[in-house]
């Protein structure tokens, strides 16, 4: 196992066009089209505006959101054959600040008996490592950058976790930046070693709603001590707003509740989670625009001679050798993409999925800089 010494920067490294970079360029936010940020490549549902525009922003918003949280419960029954009341249910401002609370609650101060650390299946998304660096834990990380196809050891993972006693154990499925999407018996061993071990499994599903073939993660929820995380923010494009919720034990949703701010999720972010909810066959049309687009750029790289990893989720990993070289010269043609060397993966881009227009320019693009 790596550990992560605590020298190391406290803040991760994230996708989205910065505006300052742009300035440096010459460039302006509307002149870019943003590869670098994983989100839904059809925009916000039709509701979502008109939503908007009828809060009162006046009016404090509900700090418990329940008119929200009664949506997603609703919205879970109809996907899944396991009822989820709303008291298992906590949403936050973006995934990520549950991913702080998370850190908060479980990390500080460390279990009795116990060290204060957590566990990462790596690479993966950075606030994870960042959230509980802020809380001075101890890190250990299983790499499967060495792996085929980026495939973790997971009996490996198991055993380490039974060893090191974690208090938290952090896994993306599918997996940012590789796209690995690991299967229901997979994950069961990580709950199973989690549950000896009296850790809490964390398994961050922002990306869930863009694979072709799911299964359904909220039958763990009966096997062992496991949270799952999600993101609106990506499902229906609501970047701008901030918005994700947690699905766990009624336990664990009261001991995040206790640490999290009142009117963390403001009114606007609220009200556009309960028009997305409302347009019930948007993911569908968000997975099919998905697939076509994502179909139609990992081809064409493909023929370009670059090697694309599959994936399971709205983003590709593109091999190009040098990755700050071409994120370089892909930012000054007006095209973002995610530099992944930040990852441990120096010679990879990470590249959203648009719409197939802009996959078409992206892929000119390419084009012209592999000749």
């Amino acid at each position: 196992m790596d550990k992560l010494e605590n020298s190391q920067p406290l803040r991760p490294t994230h996708g989205g066009v910065k505006p300052a970079e742009l300035r440096a360029l010459g460039l302006k936010p509307e002149d870019v089209l943003d590869f670098s940020a994983s989100v839904s490549p059809i925009g916000p549902p039709e509701g979502v505006r008109e939503a908007l525009s009828q809060v009162d922003l006046a009016a404090y918003p509900d700090p418990q959101c329940l008119l929200l949280r009664e949506a997603i419960s609703n919205h879970l029954s109809r996907v899944s054959s396991e009822p989820v009341g709303t008291e298992k249910i906590l949403v936050g401002n973006g995934s990520t600040e549950i991913i702080h609370l998370l850190a908060r609650a479980y990390l500080s101060p460390s279990r009795p008996r116990s060290d204060n650390t957590a566990f990462i299946l790596t690479p993966t998304y950075g606030e994870y490592e960042g959230a509980c660096r802020l809380m001075g834990s101890t890190i250990s990380c299983l790499d499967g950058l060495d792996r085929p196809g980026f495939r973790w050891d997971l009996e490996l993972a198991a055993r380490s976790i039974a060893q090191e006693k974690p208090s938290l154990i952090f896994l993306c499925n599918p997996n940012n930046p590789t796209g690995v999407f690991l299967n229901h018996d997979e994950v069961s061993l990580l709950v199973q070693a989690a549950d000896v071990t009296g850790g809490l499994l964390v398994l961050d599903e922002a990306y869930l709603s863009f694979v072709e073939e799911p299964w359904d993660s909220l039958s763990l929820l009966r096997q062992g001590p496991v949270i799952l995380v999600r993101s609106m923010t990506k499902d229906y494009g609501l970047t701008a707003l901030r918005l994700g919720y947690s699905v766990a034990s009624e336990e664990v949703t009261q001991r995040l509740g206790t640490l999290q701010p009142d009117w963390s999720v403001n009114g606007l972010s609220q009200a556009a989670g309960l028009a997305a909810l409302a347009d019930t066959g948007y993911l569908d049309r968000a997975r099919q625009a998905v697939n076509e687009s994502k179909n139609f750029l990992s081809a064409r790289l493909a023929d370009l001679g670059l090697f694309v990893p599959p994936s399971a989720a709205n983003f590709l990993l593109v091999k190009v050798g040098d990755a700050t070289g071409w994120s370089d010269k892909l930012i000054r043609k007006g095209l973002a993409v995610r530099d992944c060397t930040s990852f441990g993966l120096p010679k990879y881009i990470r590249v959203g999925i648009r719409p197939l227009a802009d996959c078409q320019r992206l892929a000119e693009a390419m084009a012209g800089l592999a000749d």
